[in-house]
């Protein structure tokens, strides 16, 4: 999960690619539950690192990106790796992709770093072992010329698991999960330098369902600040600020949990850039030459 969902849109739809028109990398790292400790005094709080690339690609009628995923929890680690194609269809209103993308998932478990309660525990294995599964996703994306977005994907959508092959293999079986995300940039009449900007980010395996709803004001399209609410799990407060194309911005998530666990930090680093493709020569005509 990401409290500043809508930077890493490449991780859950992969029809985004190359809808920025520039070429963009963003990266987040996130903490989740910071300082959380277990029995034994160890801090086994789960961490997130996300980075993502993506650009339009004319000649392919569309865009193409990709990002590197690495959630760690205690002795449990997932790498992914996603790579993704988007054909870009342009509407009346704005633009549509069409997206389809390759999703590599490979999972390890070090189980030389647990504390079984019996010593010698034939079942628990001694050493790091892993297993790795490939997976599809689809989506799509529609951006309006002026205003709004909106999009709907599904990860996974083949749902693979990793057959345990030998005894020391680690099984993987990832969920099948479904996303719909949307946006809108209201400029104030009276004030055209604020802008305010609320989403919505819901996804659900059709087990669990998880609700974002987001709000946040801009000032001069370069300072923004606002909370986003996880439905009966946490609130956030989000700030940031972007210099010339590049942007920095902080979210730290409240719990809103029965129990009792500290909160979450999230980091947000990006840039965007465009590439000048035109390369058309200066002409320079003068009298002396005719």
């Amino acid at each position: 999960m990401f409290t500043q969902y809508k930077s890493a849109q490449m991780y859950t739809n992969p029809a985004f690619a190359g809808m920025s028109e520039g070429i963009c990398i963003n990266g987040i790292i996130r903490q989740q539950w910071s300082g959380f400790k277990d029995n034994e005094g160890n801090v086994v709080s789960p961490q997130t690192f996300f980075i993502s690339g993506d650009s339009p690609m004319k000649v392919l009628h569309g865009g193409i990106g990709g990002s590197i995923t690495q959630d760690e929890l205690a002795q449990w680690s997932d790498v992914g790796l996603q790579l993704a194609y988007s054909f870009h269809l342009d509407m009346a209103f704005g633009k549509l992709g069409i997206g389809a993308g390759v999703n590599l998932i490979n999972r390890s478990i070090d189980f030389a770093s647990f504390n079984p309660v019996q010593e010698n525990d034939p079942v628990l294995l001694s050493a790091e072992q892993s297993s790795m599964v490939v997976d599809a996703n689809f989506g799509l994306f529609f951006r309006s010329s002026d205003r709004y977005y909106f999009g709907v994907s599904a990860t996974n959508i083949l749902q693979t698991a990793a057959k345990k092959l030998t005894a020391n293999d680690v099984g993987i079986l990832n969920d099948r999960t479904f996303y719909l995300i949307g946006g809108y940039q209201f400029i104030l009449p009276n004030s055209p330098n604020f802008t305010i900007e609320p989403s919505l980010l819901i996804q659900s395996d059709l087990v669990s369902t998880q609700y974002n709803l987001s709000a946040v004001v801009k000032y001069n399209n370069r300072f923004w600040g606002g909370l986003n609410y996880r439905f009966q799990e946490s609130v956030g407060v989000m700030v940031g600020m972007s210099i010339k194309d590049f942007r920095i911005g902080y979210a730290y998530d409240i719990p809103t949990l029965a129990v009792g666990v500290p909160g979450s930090h999230e980091i947000h680093l990006g840039y965007c850039f465009k590439l000048s493709t035109d390369k058309s020569g200066t002409k320079y005509k003068n009298t002396r030459y005719l």
